[in-house]
Parts: C-alpha cells; structure tokens; sequence
C-alpha cells in the first residue's frame, strides 16, 4: 500500500474504478452491443433478399426475350407455310390471288410483329417497374431511411431508361 502511495495511487479509487469498468462493460455489452449485431444481420438478410430479387427480375427478363425469338419464330415458320399454299393455290387461279395471298401473309406478319412488340414493351414495362420497386426497396434497406418516395421513383425510372 505505500508503494502505491508513494506513487500517487489512492487504493480505493483505483478498485472503484475498476468496478465502475466492468460494470460499464457489462451494460455496453448487454444494451448496446447485441442490438447492434441484430441490425446489422437484419440488413444482411434484407440485402441478399433484395439481391435474389434483382436476380428473378433478371432471370425473367431472360425468360421473355426467349419467348419472344419463339413467338417470332413460330410467326415465320406459319408465314412461310401460308406463302407456300398460296403459292399452290396462285399456280391454279392465277396470279390474283398470289397478290392476295402475300397481303394475307404480310398482314399476318405485321400482326403478329405488332403483337411481339406489345407484348415485349407490356412485359418490358412490368419488369422495370419491379426492378424500380426492387432498387428503392434495396436502397432503402441500404441507405436506412427514406428520403423522398417521389423523387425515389423518379431517380430510379430516369437511370433504368438511360439503359
């Protein structure tokens, strides 16, 4: 204990000290800690969620362009089938319905061209209005809070139609 005088360390302060330490140790621990870890892993889980999302809106984008080389397809293999009886049909009636046939099958085509790009733009549509819920979702559980929904929207729509 004089030695410990002598060096200018008063004994009893120095265990409260150390008590007060330990018991501050113990609430950070117990309070601010755990809660802490607990954030951080919800936000993990919310951003791989968000990153699997991002991934079936790709994965579906895929999906709807081989759909659409399918539909086209299909729309030329019948187009070629049509010209190919009209062209039978033209060899015995004539040339007159060998006009009329290749309309048919031009609008046919046209038709069928129409309703690709319909459907491609409808599909297009939903699937970058997914990814733009999905990315402010994402950016919110990134960024934490929400700093203005319309602007959000508007901020995500004019980078995913630079693309």
């Amino acid at each position: 204990m004089d030695l410990l005088q002598n060096l200018g360390i008063n004994g009893k302060l120095l265990l409260a000290q150390i008590v007060n330490f330990f018991v501050l140790l113990w609430v950070l621990k117990k309070f601010a800690y755990k809660p802490v870890l607990e954030v951080l892993e919800e936000r993990k889980d919310k951003i791989e969620k968000g990153l699997k999302d991002a991934e079936k809106s790709q994965k579906k984008l895929t999906e709807i362009e081989e759909k659409e080389k399918k539909v086209l397809k299909k729309a030329r293999q019948e187009a070629q089938r049509i010209i190919g009886k009209a062209e039978e049909q033209a060899k015995k009636s004539g040339e007159g319905i060998i006009i009329e046939s290749k309309q048919k099958v031009e609008k046919l085509v046209s038709d069928a061209k129409k309703n690709i790009r319909e459907e491609k733009q409808k599909m297009l549509t939903e699937v970058k209005a997914e990814v733009i819920d999905l990315v402010a979702l994402a950016t919110d559980k990134i960024v934490g809070e929400k700093i203005n929904e319309g602007k959000d929207k508007e901020i995500i729509e004019s980078m995913v139609n630079k693309q």
